[in-house]
């Protein structure tokens, strides 16, 4: 499908997916607007060749600045925005403060939503447009030590479900991807995450902490079934150029599997399954 004169607005384009996902459309000869948080990834992907801005999730000035910034180099129009800049705070739910679930969802919810709804009136006007949200296998089911990042994904559903009713009246299209897991940084931001806002050695879970720790420092997949990037990029491709985009893109076999048993099974069998495969089974 000939894509040369298309747009896409893409955040959270310094490693992983974002940055495959943007090299890969850039490839396809879309016009990608890569974004990044710091300004030595903004340099970086300058010099990868693609067209990029800083954008700060957490910073509505540097949305509304990255959103002007784009419309004034696109004449006014933007086919797709990939919203994909995330990251997670591991740690047991009765462990989050109110301030450490604010940061979260600051990133994870609350940003990708103000650039969603500075997007939307563009492609209203225009009359089309595709919004591709980058959820997670744990915006349908949950795992222990990862609350906050569970919650912030639910939210990101919640939102896009209720979006896509909103907007069935027009040519804007929603879809979710939902990766299982996928070979990124995610892990090792995940270990930073958790020394800085969980106090590991007063917590009641602090023998459970280091096991997480040590699984989220270990080398290469952590988990079976583990796929790059690349995966995603093929369910994003589809959400952009076929004439009926689906609503939900299932990306790796732990997601097509835990889909499956959840449609499936009764809550409590299925608690058993997600606090074994999440690492919080009873001793």
């Amino acid at each position: 499908m000939p894509s040369n004169n298309k747009s896409i607005l893409i955040t959270g384009c310094s490693t992983g997916i974002g940055y495959c996902v943007a090299k890969g459309l850039q490839e396809r000869g879309y016009r990608v607007f890569a974004t990044a948080r710091r300004t030595e990834s903004v340099e970086a992907l300058d010099k990868e060749g693609l067209e990029s801005l800083h954008l700060d999730l957490d910073d509505s000035d540097s949305i509304r600045a990255a959103v002007d910034e784009v419309l004034e180099r696109s004449g006014g129009e933007l086919y797709a925005l990939f919203n994909n800049g995330a990251y997670g705070i591991p740690g047991a739910v009765e462990d989050l403060s109110r301030e450490t679930l604010r940061t979260q969802f600051e990133t994870n919810v609350f940003g990708w939503q103000e650039l969603t709804n500075l997007i939307i009136p563009v492609m209203r006007r225009q009359g089309y447009g595709r919004i591709i949200q980058n959820s997670s296998v744990l915006g349908f089911v949950a795992m222990p030590f990862r609350g906050a990042y569970n919650a912030s994904k639910f939210a990101i559903e919640g939102l896009s479900d209720t979006l896509r009713l909103e907007l069935a009246d027009t040519d804007i299209h929603i879809s979710l991807v939902e990766p299982g897991p996928i070979l990124s940084q995610f892990r090792a931001t995940g270990v930073k995450m958790l020394e800085k806002h969980i106090d590991i050695e007063n917590s009641i879970h602090h023998d459970k902490y280091i096991g997480v720790l040590a699984r989220l420092k270990k080398e290469g997949p952590a988990v079976p079934f583990t796929l790059p990037p690349e995966a995603v990029l093929k369910k994003v491709i589809h959400a952009l150029e076929a004439r009926h985009p689906k609503t939900r893109y299932y990306v790796t076999f732990p997601t097509y599997l835990f889909g499956y048993l959840k449609r499936l099974l009764p809550d409590r069998l299925m608690d058993k399954i997600l606090a074994s495969a999440g690492g919080g089974g009873k001793r």
